[in-house]
């Protein structure tokens, strides 16, 4: 059967939520509630297969700057066919869309970033991702994950300079730009294995 990647739409919110709390116990992912899900669908990418959702991801704004791939999951019955890979894929053609000069992720497992040509880098280059999850996180300064990075226009990655300052989006910015420079792509099969 061919599975079929696509931006999340509103419909796909509770799959999107049993999928992640189908993989919470694995301690590699944080818990969202379904009402956050609800609120940021727009921003999600997902693969599908029949009626199934067979994996997320969402790109999550931090600053005008920087933004994140956040809980991206799939399924058990789906992993080894490279649906990980290009969800982030999708997600780095909407970041760039969109005007974002840097994409980062924060993961246990940071060998599946690295593949894909992101550098481990210090948390410290990300005070955005920290002033807005971290803080709050129960797993603050214990949580074992690493922070990476891609710059999207293809140079070089680099530490930020001292004088470089990021302000961070407030939880009720608007995400308006990331929105409407969404490419207006067709759903897009992808081969079976």
């Amino acid at each position: 059967m061919t599975t079929t990647l696509r931006a999340g739409r509103a419909g796909d919110a509770p799959a999107m939520h049993a999928l992640i709390v189908a993989n919470l116990d694995a301690g590699h992912l944080l818990p969202r509630t379904l009402d956050d899900l609800r609120a940021h669908t727009d921003r999600f990418e997902v693969a599908v297969q029949g009626e199934a959702l067979a994996g997320c991801a969402e790109l999550a704004p931090l600053s005008a700057a920087v933004a994140e791939v956040r809980s991206l999951v799939v399924g058990q019955a789906w992993r080894g066919r490279g649906l990980g890979p290009q969800l982030i894929a999708r997600l780095q053609r909407r970041a760039r869309l969109a005007g974002f000069s840097t994409l980062c992720a924060f993961a246990h497992d940071p060998g599946h970033f690295v593949r894909l040509g992101f550098t481990i880098v210090p948390h410290v280059w990300f005070p955005e991702k920290v002033a807005l999850d971290c803080r709050a996180c129960h797993k603050f300064r214990r949580c074992g994950q690493h922070a990476v990075a891609l710059a999207l226009d293809g140079s070089p990655l680099r530490a930020p300079a001292p004088s470089y300052r990021r302000e961070p989006l407030t939880a009720a910015a608007p995400l308006t730009r990331l929105v409407r420079a969404r490419p207006a792509e067709a759903a897009q099969p992808v081969a079976a294995p």
